[in-house]
């Protein structure tokens, strides 16, 4: 997790919420935040680790 401020949300969820699963990483997205500590994002794992986690599961 990390801390911030939402900035915008994706009105386009409303009525194609659909987009989430279809184009994540296009117009799927779900807001946009300010970071209060970019080094939080430090702690977060990336593609690569995400998907080696997923496959222990």
């Amino acid at each position: 997790p990390v801390s911030g401020t939402v900035i915008e949300g994706n009105a386009a969820l409303a009525d194609t919420p659909a987009l989430v699963n279809e184009d994540p990483e296009g117009d799927g997205w779900f807001f946009k935040l300010t970071l209060s500590d970019t080094a939080e994002l430090d702690g977060l794992m990336d593609e690569a680790a995400y998907e080696a986690f997923v496959a222990k599961l």
